[in-house]
């Protein structure tokens, strides 16, 4: 009798087997969704840093988006001018004139140019940072705790006196930094030359309060926006539209000399004169506050 039960469950087991083997099998074929074959090249030569730089989640997403979307075959900031070739290939288009996006702050002030630093004893990251009040006597700048560091899968931020540093010899534009900062301070910008002009503050308030706050802050004292029309007052802060063609070649001599309080720097790529400058400079790769907690002084006993 137990016999025979086993027979009987195991026969219904693999009838049950063999039928659904027919159901998924016209299942594949009747919910099959074709896949243009130029999604999976493209995807093959794209650099796989799924950094959503491109404004898709990764890759793949941004692969199906050029085929099926139209999008631009010029969007992958890590591949650069070749993968772009390759993908235009695949397309059969040409390759748009485009310029490389990098990342930029906006802000320079070091932790000595910092007016109103207190101690912070919490978690150490600018996002925890930012929700205490009073972390430091300016609420637009550099936090200085390195969430875009941690953040940049290319090694191209390091902290130096508690200011982010970009190297733009690694730095590919991918944006990962800019969705990390919780202040907002950095931003990508189309790079249409070797180094471009930024304004170095994010501080909107005016002169007085900027200097209480910071020893660099710009003050919207507006000279910068006198000597150039590229140049645009907007909430106390002077604003580049670097889209515009006259920023490659406008000259912005006048408006260094003349801002105050120097909040305007050109950032990019070294050229030899800056490079034997700092040939034999050691900078710290990171500050830390120093400070003892009563913690620290307590004597246990039990």
């Amino acid at each position: 009798m137990t016999l025979v039960v086993v027979l009987l469950a195991s026969s219904t087991l693999l009838l049950l087997a063999v039928f659904m083997s027919f159901v998924l099998g016209w299942a594949n074929k009747a919910f099959h969704v074709e896949v243009d074959p130029r999604v999976e090249q493209i995807d093959a030569v794209l650099p796989g840093a799924n950094c959503a730089g491109c404004g898709y989640i990764g890759c793949g997403e941004y692969a199906e988006a050029v085929v099926n979307e139209g999008a631009s075959v010029s969007l992958c900031a890590p591949g650069g001018e070749s993968c772009a070739e390759a993908v235009a290939e695949i397309m059969g288009v040409e390759v748009e004139e485009t310029w490389p996006y990098r990342a930029v702050v906006h802000c320079g002030a070091t932790l000595p140019q910092r007016l109103g630093v207190n101690d912070y004893r919490g978690e150490r990251t600018c996002t925890a940072a930012n929700l205490v009040a009073g972390y430091q006597g300016c609420v637009y700048g550099c936090l200085g705790l390195g969430d875009c560091v941690e953040a940049c899968t290319f090694d191209a931020m390091k902290m130096v006196w508690g200011l982010v540093q970009i190297d733009y010899e690694k730095c590919t534009g991918c944006g990962a930094c800019v969705e990390t900062c919780p202040r907002g301070i950095i931003s990508r910008i189309p790079f249409k030359a070797e180094k471009v002009l930024v304004v170095t503050c994010s501080n909107e308030d005016f002169g007085n309060d900027v200097r209480k706050v910071c020893k660099v802050g710009c003050i919207g004292c507006g000279a910068c926006a006198r000597l150039s029309e590229l140049f645009t007052m907007d909430t106390n802060l002077p604003r580049l539209d670097y889209e515009a063609d006259a920023v490659e070649d406008g000259d912005f001599e006048a408006s260094l000399e003349k801002c105050p309080m120097e909040s305007l720097l050109y950032v990019g790529m070294p050229s030899a004169q800056d490079l034997a400058a700092t040939a034999e400079e050691e900078l710290p790769s990171r500050v830390e506050p120093e400070f003892e907690t009563t913690v620290d002084k307590a004597e246990w006993w039990g």
